[in-house]
């Protein structure tokens, strides 16, 4: 096609993908919590020399699945990524 240029392709690195096992299908439709602030996100537990897997927005609204007392907890939010955030930057809906 005159006038159409298509980007070169390119892989993504194997870190681009998100887990299997972080990803729950349907995703949720009704939240427990929302984030009070920006909050990096860890597919697997938190290390402190390990860079997050991501970010969830303030607002962000997830289902709380488990919490053991320590400073992290599991959530799911409404894409079905299931992941490690901070239990004190939530809200209970």
């Amino acid at each position: 096609m005159e006038g159409f240029i298509r980007p070169t392709a390119s892989i993504l690195p194997e870190h681009a993908l998100v887990p299997q096992r972080n990803l729950i299908s349907p995703a949720p439709n009704q939240f427990t919590h929302e984030l009070t602030r920006p909050q990096p996100y860890y597919f697997g537990g938190f290390q402190a020399s390990e860079q997050p897997d991501g970010f969830l927005a303030v607002g962000a609204r997830v289902v709380l699945m488990g919490h053991d007392g320590g400073k992290l907890c599991r959530v799911v939010d409404a894409r079905g990524l299931y992941v490690e955030v901070e239990y004190e930057s939530l809200r209970r809906l």
